[in-house]
């Protein structure tokens, strides 16, 4: 899906598809899901320095509530390729719109980035290009090319779009050689004509299982929201979908509605709740394993990378 636009008449709206919906209810918050205002010395430093590299990151873009914790320790999840998607998902606060043109120099731009920040591990994200023909493959490519000459001790985990439709885009990428390839399903499939009606869940499963194909050795990753009207069994099955691929590590979140024009939430999930499911995950053999109301995919990715290589080594 791509929404065109007007630059003619006054500024863009942020989601125009979804600027015509009427106000969705929103539940009063529980107090598990409350998180301090980012305002330390090191949230400041790591601002500074993705606007004087001209960055985005998906922490700010889609109003993680991580950000104050992440950026204070100078974690940041960098958001390639613009800040503009050409998908209108119903849970998801990044712009909505027709993109500009790929940033040649971003590559080296996030290299430098790493660099400034000292990271260990690095997460790279990015908006869906369903615009190009291989819909940001090789911008992912150069991307981790560039950490890797830059950076060379870093770990690099990719959060990529599903490439639909872009035949060769998945190989392009695992050739990069990134520590992990990462692919969100976001809900169960059921809910994917109403919360994510330009994707398709049996597509994403065979991205994830076809990475795992092309290089046993690459940990795979996934991760889903619940609150979004999900059934308990249907998470369950979910979970052995993804085994099935092969995947690795699976995260499990809250899903937070951003504006009122975005998808309800349906529930919150309590806090036991959350266990259940990572207790139940690692039973149906997930290496490693995050559930929360507050865990997003890129929430304590370095150390859990050294776990997951951890849990391999003693598989």
């Amino acid at each position: 899906m791509v929404v065109v636009l007007d630059t003619v008449n006054g500024p863009a709206a942020r989601h125009p598809e979804k600027a015509h919906r009427p106000d969705q209810p929103a539940l009063k918050k529980p107090d598990w899901i409350r998180v301090k205002a980012p305002v330390s010395r090191g949230y400041a430093e790591t601002h500074a320095i993705m606007r004087a590299n001209g960055l985005h990151t998906v922490c700010e873009e889609a109003g993680c509530p991580n950000i104050g914790e992440c950026w204070d320790k100078k974690h940041a999840t960098f958001m390639i390729m613009g800040d503009t998607c050409t998908r209108a998902c119903a849970f998801c606060n990044v712009k909505t719109g027709l993109p500009g043109a790929l940033d040649p120099h971003e590559p080296q731009h996030v290299a430098e980035a790493t660099a400034k920040l000292g990271l260990a591990h690095i997460v790279v994200t990015s908006v869906d290009r369903d615009d190009l023909t291989d819909g940001g493959a090789a911008h992912f490519a150069a991307t981790i090319r560039a950490i890797r000459a830059a950076c060379p001790t870093t770990t690099i985990e990719v959060l990529t779009p599903d490439f639909l439709r872009k035949d060769g885009a998945l190989e392009v990428v695992v050739a990069a050689r990134p520590d992990v390839f990462n692919h969100n399903l976001e809900t169960v499939p059921s809910r994917y004509l109403t919360v994510r009606p330009g994707a398709r869940y049996f597509h994403s499963i065979r991205l994830l299982q076809r990475v795992k194909e092309l290089d046993p050795t690459m940990f795979t990753k996934s991760g889903i929201m619940v609150g979004l009207g999900e059934q308990r069994n249907e998470v369950l099955q979910v979970m052995d979908d993804l085994r099935s691929a092969g995947v690795d590590f699976l995260t499990i979140g809250q899903y937070l509605q951003p504006t009122r024009k975005h998808h309800a939430v349906n529930q919150f999930v309590t806090p036991d709740e959350f266990k259940a499911y990572e207790t139940i995950a690692y039973a149906k053999g997930f290496l490693m394993v995050a559930a929360s109301p507050l865990t997003r995919s890129s929430h304590h990715a370095g150390e859990d990378f050294a776990r997951l290589k951890a849990a391999r080594a003693g598989a």
